[in-house]
């Protein structure tokens, strides 16, 4: 068995952190030495209301058990708030090395029934939120050298859900905000992973049926824990975990066809080859798809 991996002396954030996953992450990562601010606005699941005793009460058991912790009761969807928990990490702590982008809300609704309104206070929260809390804390870590981010999409967001175009929307933009990321803070120590979770918390309540006994939130924390260790080199790659499984999700590109003198009946004619999966790649980022683009042209002359 190898030593436990450990965050002393590293400071964390996560949001949405006074309920559910949250607050398996902000406990498992305090117990094994993160300095941590808690977050939470204390809102419903909808994200209505407020009540700041959700994260002083994980706050209070992050110290009852030897730990250090700090409330924060700042919602994602105020720049401003977002923005001094980056500070109150640095005024607390001394450092900023780890966000867990993890606040979130649900409006679902068919989207025949949808309104502008539901649509943007889910975007608002989990796209939206992921960055005004996200950028600050970026433009430290770039500077510090070192810093690690994760980003919490859903199954919802890799594969679509039914009554969730806007929750599905959202949590597939983290994924594309997390490569972004990738590209920009690797060179510079920063890092940005995802997770896609499936766990039994407020938010999926009644929704897992038998599955629910079979996936609680620690599990989905021991992935996490992983990704905001300074010994993870991942970056980002998207990470399914739920019951205890973790597998890598990816985007991969088909061989398809080439044609120069493409048609729209020859795309009818040859749609099996092109959504063929035998052969395919994963591109790394847009240079490699233009490689890609590039090998087929060379190799498909002009008549």
């Amino acid at each position: 068995m190898s030593d436990e991996l450990r965050f002393d002396e590293r400071a964390a954030i996560i949001t949405g952190a006074g309920n559910g996953l949250g607050k398996a992450h902000a406990l498992e990562l305090a117990r094994r030495g993160a300095m941590v601010v808690v977050n939470d606005l204390g809102g419903a699941v909808d994200g209505s209301g407020n009540d700041t005793s959700a994260a002083q009460a994980v706050v209070d058991e992050i110290k009852a058990a030897g730990g250090i912790a700090v409330a924060n009761t700042g919602s994602v969807t105020d720049p401003a708030a977002a923005k001094r928990m980056t500070e109150q990490a640095i005024d607390e702590f001394g450092r900023l090395d780890i966000v867990v982008n993890n606040a979130g809300i649900l409006r679902d609704k068919a989207f025949h029934n949808s309104d502008l309104e539901n649509w943007q206070a889910v975007i608002d929260v989990h796209l939206t939120g992921a960055y005004n809390v996200t950028l600050p804390a970026y433009q430290h870590m770039r500077e510090q050298g070192s810093g690690r981010i994760v980003m919490t999409s859903s199954p919802a967001g890799l594969y679509g859900n039914f009554g969730q175009t806007n929750y599905s929307s959202a949590k597939m933009g983290l994924v594309g905000f997390a490569r972004a990321i990738k590209q920009e803070g690797g060179r510079k120590g920063v890092s940005a992973n995802v997770i896609a979770p499936t766990a039994d918390t407020r938010m999926t309540e009644g929704l897992l049926g038998t599955l629910a006994d079979d996936t609680p939130p620690e599990l989905i924390t021991a992935v996490v824990g992983y990704l905001c260790h300074d010994s993870c080199e991942l970056n980002g790659e998207v990470l399914a975990c739920a019951g205890g499984r973790v597998a890598r999700v990816f985007v991969g590109a088909t061989p398809g066809i080439f044609d120069r003198n493409l048609t729209i009946d020859m795309v009818a004619e040859n749609i099996e080859e092109i959504c063929a999966e035998e052969g395919y790649t994963v591109p790394d980022n847009v240079g490699d798809e233009m490689g890609l683009i590039l090998e087929g042209l060379k190799a498909n002359p002009k008549d």
